[in-house]
């Protein structure tokens, strides 16, 4: 490996191999919780607290259902609501290219504005930077969200054999979005993107005595990357029902046109549980209280143990098998 690739964006394997071989190997022995979107560091000697922070360049910046803004805010806030946290504190920065408008750049606050509103987040600090035309495209934004841990014990290291799987809600609907917005692709739909922030619909599970294995919003690489994320980190074989998946039709639409698996598409406003089995039943009858969780379904189980290939295998309706791989190459670069 020579050069970057934007294949080492899309969250799947490309991207595994380019921290694991390059970034661990001179940052690793700094990492507190490897693996995991959100860190969790100590307040008087409890760990209590827990922060993520992302980048945000998507392209287009404004689509149905959301702007590069209302993504920066949800993004990170859902990265510590799966770690079983209330998102509280955020520092943003923003790089601006010479010749930005104004009037788009208050859209873009306003749905700041708007999401932090939503769960009451403080701005703890803020930075501006703006670069040459032609050093940026229009805007990127980094978000760093601090949370206070609700529900301990979250990992993705976490599942066991007989652990349940559950989708909180229909998947696709991000990257299909991006996907018809981007001009060279040029189709038309009345898709929005989920965008959103997750922890409404968590708070009363985390506020609960509801046990929680693992939670993992599926975003670059979609269900399919966060399913051999935790099969790879668990040692385990997960099984998964795929009539029990929902995806909208426009989604199966869009996928059928262009020859894409929803199951690798992006999503940001949908997160998937591993619970043990006794508690999956009450973990979706909170969700259905939502509307943003009204789908939310049981669409797997984690089958056996697995120390040497831990795999994904997708069921469809007539029992035929086959394995769900990690997302390879770049699908669509700048999906968020």
């Amino acid at each position: 490996m020579q050069t970057i690739t934007l294949a080492q964006g899309n969250g799947g394997v490309q991207t595994n191999e380019l921290i694991k071989n390059i970034f661990k190997k001179y940052l690793g022995k700094f990492i507190i919780d490897g693996g995991e979107d959100a860190g969790v560091f100590e307040s008087k000697g409890i760990q209590d607290w827990c922060v993520s922070t992302d980048s945000y360049v998507i392209s287009p910046i404004f689509f149905p259902g959301g702007n590069i803004g209302k993504l920066a805010i949800c993004g990170s806030s859902n990265d510590v609501a799966m770690k079983g946290a209330k998102p509280l504190y955020i520092s943003i920065g923003f790089i601006l290219e010479e010749g930005f408008k104004i009037n788009e750049l208050e859209k873009i606050l306003q749905g700041m504005e708007k999401e932090l509103e939503i769960t009451k987040i403080k701005i703890l600090s803020a930075d501006t930077k703006v670069v040459n035309k032609g050093s940026a495209d229009k805007i990127f934004i980094n978000t760093t969200v601090i949370g206070k841990i609700e529900k301990s014990g979250i990992s993705a290291k976490n599942l066991q054999v007989g652990d349940v799987i559950i989708l909180s809600g229909s998947i696709g609907r991000h990257g299909s979005v991006i996907f018809c917005s981007r001009n060279e692709i040029g189709l038309d739909s009345k898709l929005k993107s989920d965008c959103k922030q997750l922890y409404p619909i968590l708070e009363e599970i985390f506020c609960s005595s509801i046990v929680i294995h693992s939670l993992r919003d599926a975003t670059r690489g979609g269900l399919a990357a966060v399913l051999n994320e935790w099969a790879e980190m668990s040692d385990v074989d997960i099984l998964i029902e795929e009539d029990k998946i929902p995806v909208p039709k426009e989604v199966k639409g869009v996928c059928e046109i262009l020859g894409l698996e929803p199951y690798s598409l992006a999503n940001e406003g949908v997160c998937v549980f591993c619970v043990p089995s006794n508690e999956a039943q009450k973990v979706c009858e909170i969700l259905k209280k939502y509307q943003d969780g009204k789908e939310a379904s049981i669409i797997g189980y984690i089958e056996a143990k697995n120390t040497k290939i831990p795999r994904v295998v997708l069921k469809n309706a007539w029992g035929g098998k086959r394995y769900l791989d990690y997302p390879q190459g770049e699908i669509l670069p700048r999906i968020c």
